[in-house]
């Protein structure tokens, strides 16, 4: 994209920053295993910048089996002492335990026939929230999925976070007025 382009400020003048917001950010997801990576990189990124995980994204896409549910809930202690040791990634053994349990509830989810996609997308009326105005840090909506996935046993999604994902999978546009992502992103159908 061309550096003229007019985008949201966080994406600043870094390369890598400004082509996730380019390319990914605030785009309608609903494939449901992305979602749910997304979701558990959002996760390690609690106390952090965004910054700091894109540039992990892909040592822990690589350390977590390319964020595989099924391998990573059969992760014992030797799989933490492994991750804990790969500099690569955020070595917080609590965000890795989450992230085990976190691929545990997935599956389940999914053993009871209820798909993560149609979870978040059914709590958020089906389609994109078109959001105006100052970012809050955290919506009703958003506090409403945080209680939802706590009381499914997944950790380190509170309101902001979950807020946060929310936005980087396209659950709410909140790409600026004037960003030149705020219209394609406002007419692309969740995919």
């Amino acid at each position: 994209m061309s550096d003229t382009m007019t985008r949201c400020a966080w994406a600043g003048n870094n390369s890598l920053m400004r082509s996730y917001h380019d390319e990914e950010w605030g785009m309608p997801e609903r494939d449901s295993r992305t979602l749910w990576e997304v979701l558990m990189l959002e996760g390690f990124q609690a106390g952090l910048s965004w910054i700091t995980i894109l540039k992990k994204r892909e040592a822990f896409r690589e350390a977590f089996h390319h964020f595989d549910p099924e391998r990573i809930a059969r992760y014992k202690e030797a799989d933490i002492e492994r991750l804990m040791q790969n500099s690569g990634i955020v070595r917080a053994r609590a965000k890795i335990e989450a992230t085990i349990g976190g691929a545990k509830i997935y599956l389940a989810m999914q053993r009871s026939g209820e798909d993560f996609s149609d979870y978040v997308w059914g709590m958020a009326g089906g389609k994109p929230i078109q959001h105006e105005g100052p970012l809050p840090p955290k919506t009703e909506l958003s506090e409403k999925i945080s209680a939802d996935l706590k009381k499914r046993g997944f950790k380190f999604v509170g309101p902001v976070i979950v807020y946060a994902w929310m936005q980087a999978v396209g659950i709410t546009n909140d790409h600026a007025a004037d960003c030149f992502r705020r219209k394609p992103c406002a007419k692309k159908k969740a995919i």
